[in-house]
C-alpha cells in the first residue's frame, strides 16, 4: 500500500506530464496549420503540371526516358518517409510494417532493391532487421524545402535515366485530415500519365492539343523542363504530405495523452482521498481506544 507522500508525488508527476503533453499538442497544432495550408495549396499546382505533361505527351511529338515503361522491372529504389521523433501514436509503426509487408510481397520480383530512409525511426527499424540503406536523411520536418526535394529528384532522375533503376517508389503517410492519414505506396518513376484520369482528365487520355500543333520552344525542351519541374514537385509533395501527417498524428496523440492524464489524476486523487480518510479514521480509533483505556 503506497503512503500518502507517495501518492502526492505521483499525482504531481502526472500533472507535470499533463502540462507537457498539453504544450506539445498546442505546438503540433500550430505546425499542422502551416503544413496543411502548404499541402492544400501545392496539390492543385502538382495536378496542373501533370495535366500539361499528359497533354504534350499525347500529341506523340516527343518521347522522354522518364515516361518510358521498362519491359521488365527488376531494379527498384524504395524511399520510405517516417519521422525523426516519436510521441506520434502509430504513425511510424504503420509505415514500417506496411513497407515490410510490401518487401515480402515483391522481393521475388526484383533482382535489386535499394532503400533511402527519410526519418530516423524508419532507418532504425529496418537497420535492426538487417536492411542497409543507401542513404538516410534526417530532420525533414525542420529542414524541408524545395531545394532538398529538387536535389533528391535530380539524383533519382539521373539514376533512372542511366538505367540504374527501373522504378522509383515512395512509401509515406498521406495527409487527409487532422485525425486521418492514409498509407500510400506511390510509383513516381516512370511517370504514369494514367494518374491524370484520377485527377479529372478524359478517361480516354485524349490530348487537348492538336497532334500537328507547333510548339515554341521545341516540345523536347519544353517536356524536359516540365518533367523536371513535375518530378521535383511530386517529391516535395510526398515530403510535405508526410510532415503534415506527422504533425496531425502527434497532435492527436498528445490530445489523447492529456485526456488520459486527466483521468489518471482523478483516479489517483480518489485513491489518495481514500487513503487519507482511512488514515484519519485509524488515528481517531486509536485516540478513542486510548481514551477508553485511560478512563478504565
Amino acid at each position: 500500500m503506497p503512503s500518502l507522500r507517495d501518492m502526492r508525488n505521483r499525482i504531481a508527476s502526472v500533472k507535470n506530464t499533463q502540462q507537457i503533453t498539453r504544450a506539445m499538442k498546442m505546438v503540433s497544432a500550430a505546425k499542422l496549420r502551416r503544413a496543411q495550408e502548404q499541402i492544400v495549396n501545392m496539390r492543385p499546382y502538382a495536378q496542373s503540371i501533370l495535366q500539361v505533361v499528359a497533354d504534350i505527351a499525347m500529341t506523340r511529338q516527343v518521347e522522354n526516358p522518364l515516361l518510358r515503361e521498362p519491359q521488365k522491372t527488376t531494379k527498384a529504389l524504395l524511399i520510405v518517409i517516417t519521422s525523426d521523433r516519436g510521441l506520434c501514436g502509430g504513425f511510424n509503426n504503420a509505415v514500417c510494417r506496411f513497407t515490410e509487408k510490401y518487401i515480402r510481397e515483391v522481393k521475388t520480383q526484383y533482382e535489386k532493391m535499394d532503400f533511402i530512409f527519410i526519418g530516423k525511426k524508419g532507418a532504425d527499424y529496418f537497420r535492426r532487421r538487417g536492411v542497409n540503406p543507401r542513404q538516410v536523411i534526417l530532420n525533414l520536418s525542420r529542414q524541408i524545402s524545395y531545394k532538398m526535394a529538387f536535389d533528391m529528384a535530380k539524383t533519382c532522375m539521373d539514376e533512372f535515366t542511366n538505367s540504374d533503376y527501373d522504378e522509383v517508389r515512395f512509401i509515406y503517410n498521406e495527409f487527409k485530415s487532422a485525425i486521418s492519414q492514409k498509407l500510400v505506396s506511390e510509383r513516381v518513376l516512370p511517370i504514369d500519365l494514367n494518374v491524370a484520369v484520377a485527377q479529372g482528365r478524359d478517361p480516354n487520355l485524349k490530348s487537348s492539343y492538336a497532334p500537328n500543333m507547333i510548339f515554341e520552344p521545341a516540345p523536347e525542351k519544353m517536356m524536359d523542363q516540365l518533367l523536371t519541374q513535375h518530378f521535383s514537385i511530386q517529391v516535395y509533395r510526398c515530403m510535405s504530405e508526410s510532415v503534415a501527417a506527422e504533425h496531425a498524428a502527434r497532435m492527436t496523440s498528445m490530445e489523447n495523452a492529456t485526456k488520459n492524464a486527466k483521468e489518471m489524476i482523478s483516479k489517483l486523487t480518489l485513491t489518495y482521498n481514500k487513503l487519507r480518510q482511512a488514515s484519519i479514521t485509524k488515528e481517531l480509533i486509536e485516540i478513542c481506544s486510548g481514551a477508553e483505556a485511560v478512563s478504565e
